[in-house]
């Protein structure tokens, strides 16, 4: 993955939580490039369908759809052993998939944390560690999507904020576990998408305004930003890139 021109043509690249939303922006950005895709969903099957058949008219048999439930362990080892058997190799891991809800002090559940946790920080880890010797043997990468809320708390969202932060400290040691042969980073965005949840005007317009840039941000920008650390970054490892516009230099 040294160079920046046709470099990821028929590679394979394993995205969790591809569907939609950001997960979609990479996946047909890293399509676009001539990567095969193995696209992961849970409860978004029909989002699922219709992106890889979407993609698959494009170019055929190029995107295969696989289902599971990441708060499983056994199921990360699964669907690492799916992504394999589709192309019979793997390039690159992209930890997309994330589970956020608030979690004010006082109302958390050992089921809160469980899912919070489960998805955000334990499946990357145990999908990294399952598809750790494919990587090795490609010289590949993973790249954890983690939020600009691991370095600075999202308040009533202690869990989430929590869960984000081990998936820094995770992607820098894994760096260290994995390299030289497979490069590990992380992308945390800023304010792309608003939560599919809701979220009141007032806290969006003040967001905004402790964005430097004063705006909300793009999927692409950060579809742009995986593509840059596959294609472009073959000395880039143990970093987190924020992509927030600014918004993490303010108070």
């Amino acid at each position: 993955m040294t160079s920046p021109q046709h470099s990821l043509d028929s590679k394979v690249v394993l995205i969790t939580g591809g569907a939609k939303r950001i997960g979609a922006a990479i996946a047909t950005t890293l399509h676009a490039t001539g990567m095969n895709l193995v696209i992961h969903f849970r409860h978004s099957g029909a989002e699922a369908q219709s992106l890889a058949d979407a993609l698959n008219e494009t170019r055929p048999d190029s995107v295969v759809l696989v289902e599971g439930d990441l708060e499983k362990p056994e199921d990360c080892t699964v669907l690492a052993q799916q992504a394999m058997n589709a192309f019979g190799r793997m390039d690159a891991l992209i930890n997309n998939a994330s589970a956020f809800f608030p979690t004010p002090m006082g109302e958390v559940t050992n089921d809160h944390w469980e899912a919070l946790m489960g998805v955000n920080l334990k499946a990357p880890f145990f999908l990294s560690q399952a598809c750790a010797k494919a990587l090795t043997f490609t010289q590949g990468a993973i790249i954890n999507l983690t939020d600009i809320y691991a370095d600075r708390p999202l308040p009533r969202h202690p869990v989430y904020s929590a869960s984000k932060a081990g998936l820094v400290a995770l992607t820098r040691s894994l760096a260290q576990e994995l390299g030289p042969d497979v490069r590990v980073n992380a992308v945390a965005p800023g304010a792309i998408i608003w939560p599919e949840s809701g979220d009141s005007e007032e806290n969006q317009n003040e967001i905004l305004r402790r964005t430097p840039l004063g705006r909300l941000g793009d999927p692409q920008d950060i579809a742009d930003t995986v593509k840059f650390l596959l294609c472009d970054a073959p000395f880039i490892t143990g970093q987190i890139i924020n992509v927030d516009g600014g918004r993490s230099v303010r108070p």
